[in-house]
């Protein structure tokens, strides 16, 4: 997996590419945690995406209730179908905010 994580004007926005699974998912937790401060929206741009295992969507679960308590937003983008139909299976899809097409 390799990630992008900006954060600017309380908007973090991280652009993930390739798997997120159990070999990454913690490191990558870490990363978002550390430039926490002061966010209140999350864009997490799954365009490149390509595989996300359970590990992947607790870090996502936890990200979107840790918005939802702080009164902060979480949006999904451009999930592949593969993505997609995880998040489908899981339920995920009524749990998130999913966008396509941007």
């Amino acid at each position: 997996m390799n990630a992008n994580v900006t954060t600017e004007n309380g908007t973090m926005t991280a652009y993930i590419e390739g798997r997120l699974d159990s070999s990454n998912a913690v490191e990558f937790d870490n990363m978002l945690q550390e430039k926490m401060d002061g966010v209140s929206e999350i864009i997490m741009d799954l365009t490149k995406l390509r595989y996300m295992s359970s590990a992947g969507l607790r870090v996502l679960l936890s990200l979107q209730k840790k918005m939802n308590a702080e009164g902060g937003s979480m949006v999904v983008k451009n999930p592949s179908q593969m993505v997609m139909d995880v998040f489908e299976a899981t339920g995920f899809d009524t749990i998130l905010t999913i966008e396509q097409g941007e």
